[in-house]
């Protein structure tokens, strides 16, 4: 079959072409917006991303910031590495804490201006920054987890230093907040993640000096929280990072960070196992400065390393597929940042 004359692909009827373009690896989309007017009005439309939904195709890239310069994304497949556009805000919210979310085809970054806490979103369709509307409680030091278009951020502190129990869902096709009911315990420093179609918040701590060992189930079905005792017994203390959690095939695994081991979570018994150690320390930051990631079907642990070539951020990946060998997970160098520093301050991987 042959298309008409200016058809995206010739040869091809453009419902055709759309699909083999559709599958196309994302990195090469930026040069593909380039070779003419047609293509980069096709770009920046978005529809590609729709119709890859629709056929099933998901890239998982991995969403890092470990140095001043800024963003970077790393694409597994390709190995390639992308640098994003500079955030444009203010000089606070660059020096700021931030946190990090991605959902649907957007990275949200989470921070403080001089006046406010703020947001901001970058998005794969435009590949530019935008500010994001402000949640209705604005907060810092939450639990969160993505599910497709939608995201739950839960507890925190607000801009006063108060604990929360309040969550909210973000949905990305709107851009939009909507407040959910209350937690059933206020928390902060706490992990959130989906798992079974439900979201869950666990760990954290009450206040400076009470540490949180109990979870929570938010169903989104009938919109009501369930506490689980002891579902995160591993004990929070104020200088320690949140709960290192990660979900991949609906079974969750976690960072027991003192002693640099992998766990996993058995949801019949509500106790945990331990798997197998870590390819790098966690422990000598208190968990801080790594990311334990779900990648697809492989779990992401990004961490810094030094070497004769000075320091470098290594990201290693494991299925949990490959089984457990002797006490030994078989971990694969998925990537390599070189003279990127040893601090990951931010990781996010969003499929697309």
């Amino acid at each position: 079959m042959r298309g008409k004359r200016g058809s995206f692909l010739p040869g091809l009827y453009d419902d055709v072409a759309l699909i083999c373009l559709a599958w196309a690896c994302r990195y090469d989309y930026a040069s593909l917006s380039c070779l003419n007017t047609r293509f980069k009005l096709l770009m920046k439309s978005g529809y590609l991303y729709e119709l890859r939904k629709q056929l099933g195709i998901i890239e998982h890239w991995v969403y890092m910031v470990c140095d001043p310069r800024g963003w970077e994304a790393f694409d597994p497949i390709s190995k390639n590495w992308m640098r994003l556009p500079k955030i444009p805000c203010d000089e606070c919210f660059n020096h700021a804490d931030k946190e990090s979310l991605a959902v649907g085809s957007e990275l949200l970054v989470f921070g403080r201006e001089l006046f406010e806490l703020a947001i901001w979103k970058y998005s794969l369709v435009t590949r530019n920054w935008g500010k994001c509307d402000g949640m209705n409680y604005p907060r810092c030091l939450f639990g969160s987890g993505s599910l497709g278009s939608i995201a739950i951020v839960a507890g925190g502190t607000d801009r006063h230093g108060n604990v929360l129990k309040s969550a909210e869902l973000y949905d990305s096709s709107t851009g939009k907040w909507e407040m959910l009911p209350n937690m059933l315990t206020q928390r902060r420093l706490c992990s959130g993640f989906f798992m079974d179609g439900k979201f869950y918040v666990i760990g954290g701590m009450l206040n400076p000096n009470d540490s949180l060992t109990c979870g929570e189930e938010f169903d989104l079905k009938t919109r009501k929280w369930r506490k689980i005792d002891k579902m995160y017994p591993y004990v929070n203390r104020a200088a320690q990072a949140p709960p290192l959690v990660a979900v991949v095939a609906n079974e969750l695994y976690a960072v027991e960070y003192l002693s640099n081991m992998v766990m996993k979570y058995d949801k019949e018994k509500n106790t945990w196992d331990v798997l197998g150690r870590l390819p790098v320390r966690a422990d000598s930051s208190n968990g801080w400065g790594l990311a334990f990631r779900a990648c697809g079907e492989e779990l992401l642990i990004v961490g810094g390393q030094r070497g004769p070539e000075g320091e470098a951020i290594v990201l290693n990946s494991w299925n949990p597929k490959s089984g457990v060998k002797n006490g030994v997970l078989d971990w694969k160098v998925l990537g390599v940042k070189e003279h990127a520093g040893v601090f990951v301050y931010n990781c996010a991987v969003m499929g697309s």
